[in-house]
């Protein structure tokens, strides 16, 4: 492996930050002295706080390891060692010392760098990763093939955030031990995830760092962590060095899967770190270090408040240059987003019925229940990183009356996808899943989008799936849900929720016609309704007709609606990957009813790809899903281009 040189022609790296001028290659790290690391720290701290402040992104998880990184590439050989970042958002600084320091600038916007590890992006990113809980697994599968190859690298995980109350952490902890291949496993215990960590793990990791120390019982272990640790120990470590108890029973569960255990210690304390991993290199099988940070190091406000430090919005959002779509009248946009009217509408649903209970995946304030949770804390919970539970759980709870709802973005709902097939729909338990994050989601990289939810749920019986145009589609919707007897699914965007037709009430289980057409129809679900109708005001003034419906309902289509719009061309229209989504629905409906080769029928929505991070307008742009795109999309059509 060979470092990437920093991109040709790009600007040099600010003179304010002499330090990280200096490296070059991942060996210019290993001549710094202690002191030039502490003040390299501070360097890449400021240049991820301004970058952030400018582009949005992640901000208190990055700066709770900065030390932690530094202290990696000044010991570890990264031409050979390996280093899997879990949650992917804490890597930011090991972007920065990558190679990535001058393109930096660029990070989560249209054609720049990704704001987590991208293996097309850099060969010092081993493994990608977004959702969290795999690094463990990931680092496992490259020292096993090391071992078959005969290799000499170091292998080492870095999992924090809350990513260890994941449970394919543990299932991976588990084979790792059982392994006994030399392996570091580096826990990052900051007590958060995104919003603060829930259960008893976090809570035996707290016990760890706050117990009072044990009566020292062995000689022997002490002078085996003076020999690990040194001299200069952190105040946490220095009970490892005073109680061969607090050495065992302080990572006993570790211990009993296989691992040998070091920690907890100061995550901030460089010299402490580096002198840590120098002994660690000379040590085999798996380990787990454990270390404290803090999250939001360096940085007051995100000290203090974590949770909304998690991810920021920059500070100047719409860059210039950049393609925006036309704006809907005023009269039709709200300030609310999706979530927030779904917040809303969930304390009204449950001051009605005492039964109802809200459910995330350490998503609280994302999903909008941190409002249920304030109101009616009997009745949230937070489940932490765990979406197969939190289905399951959902699952258990309706078989004995309750009517939870499960809030859950839609690219973690896929890690949840055998319980929602086995325990869940097999089972036709009526338990409403409110789908957030649906279809494009902007700058949080190809692991966030949720392109695929329609063709995935779409292939499960018993389950009913919807997706609302406006806010109060999604109230009605989910009112409506609550009350079903089997499984439903409300999907809705990362949007702001307009006001498009008429008020309530509103039969959300049919389709509805919105404006008639003599020359074609836009046939949509969702957020695209309103591009359509913005695309149908386009063509009007210049001459065309084009009537717009909202289907509302995907799994069942309106299949009357469906048929009623066949004596035009039809065009449909979904923030979803084409195959397998709501278009083939609609193609499949024409084929149950032997109209299939009667109906000029096109498909409009994401191609079967992953699509790369940008701001939502320009995804949605480049994918011609704006009301510019959907308006030549039927220019084209019409004109006879395929």
């Amino acid at each position: 492996m060979s470092i990437i040189p920093n991109d040709a022609g790009s600007e040099d790296i600010p003179s304010e930050f002499p330090l990280l001028n200096k490296i070059v290659a991942p060996q210019d790290l290993h001549q710094f002295t202690l002191d030039q690391m502490e003040a390299l720290a501070d360097e890449i701290r400021r240049l991820i706080i301004e970058t952030v402040s400018v582009n949005g992104g992640h901000l208190a998880s990055p700066l709770g390891v900065v030390e932690l990184t530094i202290a990696l590439w000044h010991v570890f050989d990264m031409e050979k060692d390996l280093v899997v970042w879990d949650v992917g958002h804490q890597a930011y600084a090991h972007k920065i010392l990558s190679g990535r320091r001058d393109r930096f600038h660029t990070l989560r916007i249209q054609d720049g760098i990704s704001g987590y590890p991208s293996r097309s992006e850099s060969p010092f990113d081993p493994f990608g990763t977004g959702h969290s809980s795999t690094s463990i697994s990931a680092a496992l599968g490259m020292a096993v093939a090391r071992d078959f190859q005969g290799g000499d690298g170091h292998v080492i995980a870095v999992i924090g955030d809350g990513a260890m109350t994941g449970g394919m952490a543990f299932e991976a902890l588990n084979h790792a031990g059982h392994l006994s291949r030399d392996l570091l496993v580096i826990l990052n215990d900051n007590e958060m995830s995104i919003s603060r960590n829930v259960g008893a793990l976090s809570q035996y990791f707290s016990r760890m760092i706050t117990a009072r120390p044990y009566k020292r019982a062995k000689e022997d272990v002490s002078s085996f962590v003076k020999r690990l640790l040194g001299r200069r120990l952190s105040h946490t470590a220095h009970r490892l060095e005073q109680s061969v108890k607090g050495f065992i029973t302080a990572g006993g569960l570790f211990q009993e899967m296989g691992f040998n255990y070091v920690g907890p210690v100061d995550g901030h304390d460089l010299p402490l770190l580096v002198e840590i991993f120098n002994n660690m290199k000379l040590m085999h099988g798996p380990i787990l270090f454990h270390c404290a940070t803090q999250k939001g190091k360096g940085y007051s406000r995100a000290e203090e408040d974590p949770s909304k430090y998690h991810g920021v919005k920059p500070a100047q959002i719409e860059h210039e240059g950049e393609a925006r779509p036309p704006e809907r009248p005023a009269q039709l946009v709200s300030a609310r987003t999706f979530t927030e009217v779904f917040a809303e509408a969930m304390l009204d649903a449950a001051e009605a019925d005492p039964a109802l209970v809200g459910i995330t995946a350490a998503m609280p304030a994302g999903t909008g229940l941190n409002r249920m949770q304030e109101k009616y804390p009997d009745r949230f919970f937070d489940v932490g990183i765990c979406e197969q539970h939190a289905v399951t759980f959902a699952a258990g709870l309706v078989t004995q009356g309750m009517r939870p709802v499960c809030a859950i973005y839609s690219t973690f709902l896929q890690r949840g996808y055998d319980q929602f097939i086995h325990d869940v729909c097999l089972q036709n338990l009526p338990v409403v899943f409110a789908v957030d994050r649906a279809g494009l989601v902007g700058e949080d990289s190809p692991t966030h989008n949720g392109a695929f939810d329609l063709s995935f749920l779409r292939a499960i019986p018993n389950v009913m799936v919807l997706a609302p145009r406006d806010g109060l589609d999604l109230r009605a919707m989910l009112l409506w849900a609550i009350k079903q007897p089997g499984p439903v699914v409300i999907r809705y965007p990362r949007d702001k929720a307009p006001t498009i037709g008429p008020g309530e009430p509103r039969d959300v289980t049919r389709g509805e016609v919105l404006r008639t057409g003599s020359d074609a129809t836009f046939l949509a679900v969702g957020p695209c309704v309103g591009m359509c109708l913005d695309a149908s005001d386009i063509l009007a003034g210049e001459g065309l007709s084009v009537g717009v419906a909202d289907a509302r309902m995907v799994k069942p289509v309106d299949s009357a609606l469906v048929r009623s719009l066949a004596r035009m061309p039809l065009l449909t229209v979904e923030e979803n990957v084409l195959p397998g989504g709501f278009g083939s629905a609609v193609m499949e409906c024409f084929e149950q009813a032997g109209m299939l080769g009667n109906i000029r029928l096109r498909r409009i929505g994401l191609p079967d790809a992953f699509i790369e991070h940008a701001s939502r307008a320009q995804q949605l742009g480049l994918h011609r899903l704006d009301p510019a795109g959907l308006a030549q999309a039927v220019r084209s059509w019409l004109g006879g281009d395929a």
